[in-house]
């Protein structure tokens, strides 16, 4: 090696040295501060044990006979609730179910869906006319093309909900 490629190597390898000595020493001056300060804020604040407690506390609790066993009866408030939210989450019409379910495939042409709005994609399935589409898209299809699943995945759509997004699509196509 010539006296030039010598002196590089070694300034080269004090420079990394310092930058690694550099960083090694920011990491325990962050690690000696925080653990002064970060831990005991953490486990005294007021509400670090309420929510370990709820994070370990049993999912479920059993009947025991001769006990108060009040605090375990069932509720049904919270049942019809989730009920009344997924029927408020239920599209209106064809159009809104396109955009909510059947969009995710057909708008990126995932799974080998067709696009919509592709009239060249869509020509030879129109061909074969509205119920065989109906029967598609209700009931699913997997072919040589693609997959689609029963009612696009969306199984608590209306038949006739699904009817008219498939029109939707159709009336896109043509």
């Amino acid at each position: 090696m010539s006296k030039q490629d010598t002196h590089f190597f070694n300034v080269f390898s004090l420079v990394i040295g310092l930058l690694v000595a550099v960083a090694v020493g920011l990491f325990a001056l962050a690690r000696i501060v925080a653990s002064r300060t970060q831990d005991l804020q953490v486990l005294t604040e007021a509400d670090y044990s309420r929510n370990v407690d709820a994070r370990i506390h049993p999912l479920a609790q059993e009947a025991i006979a001769g006990r108060d066993n009040s605090a375990l009866a069932i509720q049904t408030a919270q049942g019809a609730a989730a009920g009344t939210a997924v029927a408020a989450a239920m599209p209106k019409n064809g159009t809104e179910l396109f955009e909510q379910t059947c969009s995710a495939c057909h708008g990126q042409g995932i799974a080998g869906a067709p696009r919509a709005g592709d009239k060249a994609a869509w020509a030879a399935r129109i061909a074969e006319g509205k119920p065989m589409l109906y029967e598609h898209a209700l009931k699913g299809y997997q072919g040589k093309a693609g997959v689609m699943p029963p009612k696009g995945g969306r199984m608590d759509a209306p038949d006739e909900l699904v009817k008219q997004a498939v029109d939707h699509l159709v009336q896109m196509a043509q």
